[in-house]
């Protein structure tokens, strides 16, 4: 009797690579977006502070970027070149405020603004680069001939 060997095992195919590229694009594509939401939606980690807030946590902040809100401060609003400088205050709280370029439309004294930006190094004055201004619904309520037009009104 002879002895038969076994049967050949046959070699177990060959992994393929563009499996593993496929796989390794699909996962940089993930990554790239997850980066590109993190950069866009940047502006939702800035951190918000009212004006007697930031000053208590003034060395804390740093120089660090975040929203400031306030009311401006009557009689300090002052063109300064390209730049406008005005207080904010709040809760008794004064910030001195230089923002760089020109506010908007609706800007004015004794209104409620929410400014982006942060302290100037070795100072406690407030360098803005945008400022937003507070609405409020005593403005429909003051001139409702203003919004009669407006869709939902």
């Amino acid at each position: 009797m002879t002895a038969t060997s076994p049967p050949a095992v046959p070699p177990a195919p060959p992994v393929r690579s563009t499996s593993r590229l496929r796989l390794v694009v699909a996962a940089l594509v993930v990554l790239g977006a997850l980066g590109f939401l993190f950069v866009k939606l940047g502006d939702a980690t800035v951190y918000f502070r009212t004006a007697d807030e930031a000053v208590k946590q003034r060395d804390s902040l740093g120089e660090r970027r975040f929203r400031l809100e306030g009311v401006v401060v009557p009689g300090t609003v002052k063109q300064a070149g390209n730049d406008v400088t005005f207080d904010i205050a709040e809760n008794g709280a004064t910030i001195a405020v230089r923002h760089a370029g020109d506010p908007p439309e609706l800007f004015q004294p004794d209104i409620p603004v929410v400014l982006e930006g942060h302290f100037t190094e070795g100072s406690d004055t407030f360098a803005s680069d945008r400022i937003m201004v507070k609405h409020s619904e005593s403005y429909n309520a003051e001139h409702p001939e203003r919004t009669k037009n407006y869709v939902g009104k």
